[in-house]
Order: structure tokens, then C-alpha cells, then sequence
């Protein structure tokens, strides 16, 4: 008989287990937490759409959309139909890859769909789709949630990886939304204790030749000129995307592009009075920042406040969270114009910075007051499993063995398990109506009824 094939996670996407998905799940609850208190509410958008709402939103040219998406073909009976108008039989369902070169009929239609390499696209075609223009401005939306990619796996990156965005659209282009917003996101990461976040921001001004346009004219100029002395990818960028150039991190590049021009010289005035007010707005709220003029976004649709948040234990590729301003995007779409600004924050690699900074198990400090219940005597059981349903409904997490054990087996599950307590339960406490709790740190054990016990593992929370 042949070997069986061992199945693996696919590469580019891995397991989240526990203890680990204990971290996950704090920092996706203060998330909610934390955003709700500035106004906003959930969306849950599709895991897939159209291909095209993503050509549209992110750039048919871009690497997203031509190299890195997961693109398939609706409806899933794909095979019937290739037997039907291609005639084609030769083919495994079950098996892993298969090639075909198919003669089909021109009248095959199919929907081109692509699972979203983001989702601040699906965010403006539900705001477009719901009528959300209806509704009072601004529209303040928040989502958590995985994204597909396939990008060469490494540290932090995944095929598979993991988002918590914002968007806030419609009303006003005030600058003290785009305060708001940024201040928002730098709580969260205060609450989260996240080492070395450093916020920087700029201003791209806005597609019109007295302004952004005007900068990119220049910046391509100035490039034509040193072309020779650039890599091959931003020899590339010089023609399809000239800004791209600033976002290099080649060694040999970062001496040419300091003297390249500056956005800042080619703003109009109102994009110089609207980054002005963004700039003072974030001090009234404390808002610690660091200009970066490098801080760029590549399509037409977004302008003015653009921001990027790094943090440590991330090596070079430090970023975890960029945002801005997109004020285009939504009529882009075929919506009505909207103004609009959010971010997207990189859950993968944050985890990885909190796990890097705390240099221990992820979870130890934030996981729920745990208990095992060691139980002896068949007396015990029944007060056993009303003390881990009491325990239970006071918020504990609570470890109930299905059979019973010997002490020394039960307090070894215990020490295993990482559990903070034991409590012991024999016929002499149950007699007694007076508990024995075990601090499994230390060895000590005290003695309470069941209310006294409740009130003091209430304290230790």
C-alpha cells in the first residue's frame, strides 16, 4: 500500500494555537475597545469580490493586483463546464495541480473574483452599496480580519496575514478628522504597550498641476538625471511610478534620493494650510510625531495626510500600520465624491513586536486567573462541578478533570497546565463546606467556604 500523504499548512500560512492565540485575542478585543470609544462601529466585509473592484481600488499595475492575488473563476462548477463547452475529461478533482489547455467557446462567461489583498476597497463599495451617504457624516467603520497575498513568505509576512483597519467617510476633510484618526491608533498601541511606536507623517498635497503633479514632473526630472546610478526597480519606477522611487531601501540609493526634491516645496496653499492644521492638531491632542518627507502613496486618489507607525523588534522592515487620506476612492468606485481616510494596521507583525518585547510566553501576564479542580472521592464530584460552574461564571478559566485522580497526579496536571491554583476537593473539605486552594507558585495552601474563596480570587484578578 502506498504511503499516505502527510498534509501540511500551505506555505505562506501557519497554525495560530494557544497559548498564543490568548495574545491574538487581547489585542484584537482592546482594538475594539478602544475604537468604539471615538465612535466606531464593526463591518464585516466578504473574503472575496470582484477582481475588478480591486484593479480599480489598489492599481491594475501594481504588484498587488498583478502578480499577488488569488484570482478564481465563479461558479465553482467549473469543471461541468469545461467538460460541456471544452470538451475537456482528462483531469483529477482531487488532485493537487493539473494542466489543461483548453479551445473554449467564446459564449463561456464566468465571474473573475480575487479573496482581498485588503479591504479598505470592500469598506467603500458597502458604504456605496448601503447608502451610506444617507446616513449622518462621517461614517466612522472599523474591521478585523485575514487577507491574501501571495508574497514570498518572511518574518512577519505571510501569504495568509492578518489586518485591523479604520475608515471614516464621508463629511469633511477637517483636519482634525485625520487627528482624530491618528490619535485613535496611537492609543491603541499605547494601551497595548507596544514598544517604540513612532508615528511619522507628510502631505502629499492633491493630483492637480499646482501641486502634486507639479512635484512629480520635478522628481522625474531630477531622476532622469541619476537614472544610471539606480538599481533596476527604480530605473522601472523613473516610468510607471516615479514616487515609488522614495520608498527604496537599497544602500547604495539612499545618498542619491536625499537630494531629490521635496513634496513640501511643491504643495499648493490650501494642501500647505490643510498639513499646517493636521500638524497642530495632533500636538493639541499630545500626539508625539516626526516628519517624514519619503512618506508617499502612488495613486492618484490619495492626497494630503498620509502616515506610517513603526515599531521595534521587526528589523528593517519595521512598519506596522499606514494610513491616509483617499478622498478620490469611493467615486473612483462609482460612488458619489467622498472624502475619506483610514489605515490598516499589520496584526502579524504586531504580535510579533509585542511578543519580541515582552521576551517570554506571550500570554502570562494577561491570561485569565487559572484553576484546577482536584477532586477525590466519588463525594467530591458532584461539588466539584458546582464549583467549576461558579468559578466558571465568575469569569475564571477553570480546568475540570473527568476522572478521578491521585493527588500527587492531580497537582502534576495542574503544575502542567500552568495553572495558578489547585483547588482540592475530598470528602473532608466537602463535609466541612471549607476549601482548600493551593498557590501553585509557592506551595502555600488556605482554607475557605466557598464565598470567601470567590472573594478572594476576585482580589488576584
Amino acid at each position: 500500500m502506498a504511503n499516505k500523504s502527510k498534509f501540511q499548512a500551505i506555505r505562506g500560512t501557519r497554525d495560530l494555537l494557544p497559548p498564543e492565540t490568548a495574545l491574538w485575542n487581547r489585542v484584537e478585543e482592546t482594538a475594539r475597545e478602544v475604537f468604539r470609544t471615538f465612535g466606531f462601529g464593526e463591518i464585516r466585509p466578504p473574503i472575496f469580490e470582484p477582481t475588478e473592484l480591486f484593479a480599480r481600488a489598489v492599481g491594475g499595475e501594481t504588484d498587488i493586483v498583478s502578480k499577488e492575488m488569488y484570482t478564481f473563476l465563479d461558479p465553482p462548477v467549473w469543471t461541468e463546464i469545461l467538460e460541456r463547452i471544452a470538451g475537456i475529461t482528462d483531469y483529477d478533482r482531487v488532485e493537487g495541480t493539473f494542466t489543461f489547455r483548453p479551445n473554449l467557446s467564446p459564449n463561456w462567461i464566468a465571474e473573475v473574483l480575487s479573496l482581498r489583498p485588503e479591504a479598505t476597497a470592500s469598506v467603500c463599495r458597502a458604504y456605496i452599496e448601503h447608502g451610506m451617504q444617507q446616513l449622518p457624516q462621517p461614517v466612522k467603520l472599523y474591521y478585523l480580519g485575514p487577507m491574501f497575498r501571495r508574497e514570498r513568505p518572511q518574518k512577519g509576512r505571510y501569504r495568509q496575514f492578518y489586518q485591523i483597519g479604520a475608515e471614516v467617510l464621508g463629511g469633511s476633510d477637517a483636519p482634525a478628522i485625520d487627528a482624530e484618526v491618528i490619535e485613535m491608533v496611537m492609543t491603541f498601541f499605547d494601551r497595548l504597550q507596544l514598544p517604540g511606536a513612532q508615528l511619522d507623517i507628510n502631505s502629499i498635497g492633491h493630483a492637480a498641476d499646482d501641486c502634486r503633479r507639479s512635484y512629480v514632473a520635478a522628481l522625474k526630472s531630477a531622476l532622469e538625471n541619476v537614472k544610471d546610478k539606480l538599481g533596476a526597480d527604480s530605473q522601472r519606477r523613473i516610468e510607471t511610478n516615479p514616487l515609488r522611487v522614495l520608498d527604496s531601501k537599497l544602500e547604495h540609493e539612499q545618498s542619491i534620493i536625499e537630494t531629490l526634491p521635496r513634496i513640501a516645496d511643491h504643495l499648493c496653499d490650501d494642501c500647505k494650510t490643510h498639513y499646517a492644521a493636521v500638524k497642530r492638531q495632533l500636538e493639541l491632542r499630545g500626539v508625539l510625531y516626526k516628519e517624514n518627507w519619503r512618506l508617499v502613496r502612488g495613486l492618484d486618489y490619495y492626497m494630503r495626510t498620509t502616515f506610517e507607525i513603526t515599531a521595534q523588534g521587526l528589523g528593517s522592515q519595521n512598519a506596522v500600520c499606514g494610513g491616509g487620506r483617499y478622498d478620490g476612492l469611493v467615486e473612483l468606485l462609482g460612488g458619489p465624491p467622498t472624502k475619506g481616510i483610514g489605515f490598516a494596521i499589520g496584526e502579524d507583525r504586531l504580535i510579533l513586536s509585542l511578543q519580541s518585547a515582552q521576551n517570554e510566553s506571550p500570554v502570562t501576564s494577561h491570561e485569565s486567573l487559572s484553576i484546577y479542580v482536584a477532586w477525590m472521592g466519588e463525594n467530591a464530584y458532584a461539588t466539584a462541578i458546582r464549583a467549576a460552574k461558579d468559578l466558571r461564571n465568575a469569569g475564571f478559566r477553570v480546568e475540570l478533570p473527568p476522572t478521578e485522580q491521585k493527588f500527587g497526579k492531580a497537582l502534576e496536571r495542574a503544575s502542567k497546565l500552568g495553572s495558578r491554583f489547585a483547588l482540592i476537593l475530598g470528602d473532608n473539605e466537602v463535609a466541612e463546606g471549607s476549601w482548600t486552594l493551593k498557590t501553585m507558585a509557592d506551595g502555600s495552601q488556605q482554607k475557605f467556604t466557598e464565598p470567601e474563596l470567590l472573594e478572594f480570587l476576585n482580589g488576584r484578578q
